[in-house]
């Protein structure tokens, strides 16, 4: 099958969180087993960023933008003239429409508030071409610019969504808010995230050493964008009283934060850090990538993904990879996947989160439950499952015309 997949972010621009990641997993996914994958993204500065990164496939100069060969899977980076945070305007995005579209047997749209998704999809209405859209946890919005994501739905998202062969949730809490937001039954599929990791795990203690971080300290990590949605603060408040005087035992407990900063949210934890007289122990990190990320992972006793909503959560799973125990808020979609195997699920309540951090913190033998669990867990988040029903929708699809 000739598949084109449509993304904001795509490799290498990981600092745009979970997208990128997921996105490339299922197009090189589904090249190694045999089909023609490209992908449709954005130049957010590839030039520059490959000059930084050697062992990275070269890119060229294409009819509309950079385009670069990756383990099988052509990409197309398209060139933006204007950009609102992750959202951009690409003038070749027509043009490449006009003359590629008819080249392919299915597109799946990956998110929702820009552009691209909205002009791919009335094209493919145009063609007759079936689509899919895929709105990563999105759909719902629930913090920040609230009245230009409604004003995007009336004026976008609606039309994109309703001519839509499928939609796909990556866990039953976003199908049911798909379901309450109006999307039948019937369209929706249903298909959970994989996690992919190295091979072998770093050697423990590089990222301490670069955040001087105690090797003798229990290390609590959060990994990911420094945003209102994912609650960082909630987080360093709770992790305040989880390990106030008296609360724990000897061992000291240190918190990091890895992750781009999103709204000024770097700032107010630091300040917050001060305040709360946590400055010591409270670290910032830009994101990282490749092997310097797996080495937080590594290093970290827990990881915690306090979000508001979160589709999916990859983050958590790629700390169950490393054998990292984990605490999810009940509104992550991974949780069900992960609760009292390899980690523990809490509401989104900072004295909830507070007692789960106090009683992984000082409760031997439950992290060591937990931490054994991490393997039995990671059997479930491979991306065989995912590969092979999205290949069975892609081929469902490409046989009959889009609705």
């Amino acid at each position: 099958m000739r598949i084109l997949n449509v993304t904001q972010s795509y490799s290498p621009f990981f600092e745009f969180g979970g997208p990128p990641v997921k996105v490339r997993a299922l197009a090189e996914g589904l090249a190694r087993r045999g089909h023609q994958v490209s992908v449709l993204t954005v130049d957010w500065g590839l030039e520059q960023r490959l000059e930084k990164m050697a062992k990275e496939a070269p890119a060229k100069k294409g009819s509309y933008g950079r385009v670069r060969e990756v383990r099988g899977v052509a990409v197309v980076y398209l060139s933006k003239w204007l950009h609102y945070r992750a959202a951009s305007w690409n003038p070749g995005l027509s043009r490449y429409l006009r003359a590629e579209l008819r080249n392919f047997d299915v597109v799946h749209i990956f998110g929702l508030y820009d552009l691209l998704g909205p002009g791919t999809a009335a094209e493919c209405r145009t063609r007759k071409i079936p689509y899919i859209v895929e709105p990563i946890g999105m759909f719902v919005p629930i913090v920040r610019n609230l009245w230009l994501k409604r004003m995007y739905h009336r004026l976008l998202g609606r039309e994109m969504l309703a001519g839509a062969s499928l939609v796909v949730a990556t866990a039953e809490q976003e199908r049911a808010e798909l379901e309450c937001g109006g999307i039948a039954k019937e369209k929706i599929l249903l298909r959970r995230n994989g996690v992919d990791s190295p091979a072998v795990l770093p050697e423990p203690d590089h990222f301490r050493r670069k955040l001087k971080i105690p090797a003798t300290a229990k290390l609590v990590l959060f990994l990911g964008r420094l945003s209102e949605k994912k609650s960082p603060d909630l987080l360093l408040k709770a992790f305040s009283v989880a390990t106030a005087p008296g609360s724990l035992s000897e061992r000291r407990a240190d918190l990091a934060f890895v992750g781009p900063d999103e709204g000024g949210m770097k700032a107010r934890l630091g300040k917050m850090a001060k305040g709360l007289g946590l400055s010591e122990r409270v670290h910032f990190s830009d994101p990282l990538e490749g092997a310097a990320k797996w080495e937080a992972y590594r290093d970290a006793d827990i990881f915690v993904l306090p979000s508001q909503n979160e589709n999916f959560g990859n983050t958590a799973a790629e700390a169950v990879a490393t054998g990292t125990p984990v605490i999810v808020t009940d509104q992550c979609g991974i949780a069900p996947l992960l609760k009292d195997v390899a980690g523990l699920v809490v509401k989104h309540d900072e004295m909830e989160l507070s007692a789960a951090l106090e009683r992984l913190l000082k409760d031997n033998v439950l992290f060591t439950k937990l931490k054994e669990g991490c393997t039995i867990a990671y059997r479930q988040l491979d991306w065989e499952e995912p590969l092979a029903a999205m290949e069975s929708a892609y081929r469902s699809l490409a046989t009959r015309l889009a609705p």
